[in-house]
């Protein structure tokens, strides 16, 4: 029996933002004075240069992320997905998905229109002070707007929040996560409030302006979350994300963690294609600031891309695998696509730590390892 084919995603980062938030590191630009009509004909020109790589293998998934994708208009929106569809074929129930703030409520309905068919939301927090330090442009009211507006439009919807936040406990947290698993909706991201290199936040961490709860706290708030999300019948399937039924997972987040294939255009987007087994596994890059990247995309020399080493597609699939709640790492694909094997010393010691676990071929985080779940991949990485 041949093996299933790979998947292909297709990823559109949408680099701007009304406001940056403190705590984001990701690749973006204030919205004000952009050129939104040059950087969407820069993508569809992008698609063009991807197809003659890739060839006609239909697309499992389409995700708008950002930045703030939810500020693109419906048009852009539908032209995007109708050139995909040209090239490539979208599968007959692919995941549309598009990542939305609140405070564009108003243009739901838009994209729907244009084939949006799951939204994340960033709601990220319940309570207007959390939200004004984390640089939000919503408050809670207005969240629970767009939560209401969003449910009566998605087929599938998702909610991000934040925890371990500054200022607060255990408690606070697990009476806001009571409140969102009381909403009954079927996939939750929940994260850890990471301060991240570069940020607003790191700065003012720097600076003793800014006080995230202690470890010991913030352990607390992770046990709290395993335990509510359980008992409400959303358990983990990774580490930060929970979901009511396979169903309800995140397809487009699942091709990262699979080791999968991924398109991904726009300013700063990372893709994926093809493993050490079918002749290398391609890593690629998209320009990172707008102008360059429209100014590229036209001569299809947007991106820069490399073949990784065998080594270095088995760290990136073990960091990913590993992150997968009930299936983990498949030892034996792992072997098949790159020809290596996670490190020995590391395995014996997760093992004797009690933070993995086998099933058969899979290595899986038991409980005690997710809580260090980047420490322990790192540890087997080859």
């Amino acid at each position: 029996m041949s093996p299933a084919p790979v998947k292909l995603g297709l990823y559109i980062h949408w680099p701007y933002c009304a406001r940056i938030c403190p705590y984001c590191d990701f690749n973006v630009y204030k919205a004000a004075g952009a050129d939104s009509g040059a950087l969407t004909d820069a993508l569809l020109a992008d698609l063009d240069h991807w197809r003659a790589r890739t060839g006609p293998r239909p697309l499992a998934s389409i995700h708008f992320g950002g930045g703030t994708p939810s500020l693109m208009t419906p048009a852009q929106i539908e032209a995007v997905l109708t050139r995909a569809e040209a090239l490539w074929g979208i599968a007959p129930g692919a995941e549309i998905g598009l990542e939305a703030n609140p405070k564009e409520a108003a243009s739901f309905a838009g994209l729907a229109g244009a084939g949006i068919n799951r939204l994340s939301l960033g709601v990220q927090a319940l309570d207007d002070a959390s939200l004004a330090r984390l640089g939000r442009d919503h408050d809670a009211k207005g969240a629970l707007l767009a939560l209401e507006a969003a449910q009566a439009l998605f087929e599938r919807l998702s909610i991000d929040l934040i925890y371990a936040r500054e200022g607060q406990s255990p408690d606070s947290w697990a009476a806001e996560l009571s409140r969102v698993l009381a909403m009954g909706l079927d996939h939750l991201s929940l994260y850890q409030l990471t301060i991240e290199p570069g940020t607003a936040f790191a700065r003012q961490a720097e600076r003793g302006r800014l006080t995230p709860p202690g470890d010991d706290d913030a352990a607390d708030m992770y046990a709290l979350t395993q335990d509510l999300t359980t008992a409400a019948g959303l358990p983990a399937y990774e580490i930060s994300n929970h979901a009511r039924t396979r169903e309800d997972h995140s397809v487009h987040n699942r091709l990262y963690w699979e080791g999968a294939d991924w398109i991904a255009i726009g300013p700063g987007g990372h893709g994926r294609l093809g493993s050490h087994a079918t002749g290398g596994r391609l890593a690629t890059e998209a320009a990172l600031k707008p102008a360059d990247y429209i100014a590229r995309a036209a001569s299809g020399a947007a991106h820069d891309v490399e073949t990784l080493s065998a080594r270095d597609e088995a760290v990136e699939r073990v960091l990913m695998g590993m992150r997968l709640v009930e299936e983990g790492l498949d030892l034996d694909a792992l072997k098949s696509l790159t020809g290596f094997d996670v490190d020995s010393d590391g395995l014996a010691l997760a093992l004797s730590r009690g933070q993995v676990r086998r099933d058969g071929p899979r290595l899986i985080l038991t409980p005690q390892g997710r809580i260090f779940a980047d420490a322990v991949a790192g540890a087997l990485a080859p």
